[in-house]
């Protein structure tokens, strides 16, 4: 096993806009209100944890438990303890990440016939590519937060 370092580019570029957009839907989900000073601390918060969690030699895809159950604990804390909406909360958004992010990979290595291999080698095209699904759920969530009622 190897660690994933990540660039610090990459960190500030794609890492922290990702987390925000993933603590947003999060917020919107478990109805918590969308106050961006909350959502800025919890997302620099996450994406560090992301980017120290790489340093570290462990099977790829640990740092994203990690991250749910990080996520997880800062949703319960800060939805007075609805526990149950906090782990729906904070798994839907991993798990909507997890998909807009293969969807927009796998259609921009279908059409640009870059390998995943290029995309890795080359941070530009990663971030620039990776600023496609992030901004895909920003709007997802932004949309789910005017469709989801605020109290049932």
């Amino acid at each position: 096993m190897r660690s994933i370092k990540i660039p610090l580019i990459a960190l500030i570029l794609q890492g922290i806009p990702e987390q925000t957009a993933v603590v947003i839907l999060a917020f919107v989900i478990a109805r918590i209100p969308l106050k961006w000073n909350k959502i800025l601390i919890v997302s620099i918060f996450l994406a560090f944890c992301v980017y120290v969690v790489r340093l570290f030699p462990i099977p790829f895809g640990i740092h994203t438990i990690l991250l749910l159950l990080i996520l997880f604990i800062i949703l319960t804390k800060l939805s007075n303890g609805d526990v149950a909406l906090s782990f729906l909360a904070s798994s839907v958004s991993i798990l909507v990440l997890g998909i807009f992010e293969f969807c927009c990979m796998s259609l921009f290595i279908l059409i640009s016939g870059f390998t995943l291999k290029t995309l890795f080698n080359n941070i530009v095209i990663w971030i620039a590519v990776g600023e496609i699904h992030v901004f895909l759920l920003y709007i997802f969530a932004f949309l789910l937060n005017k469709i989801i009622p605020k109290s049932f």
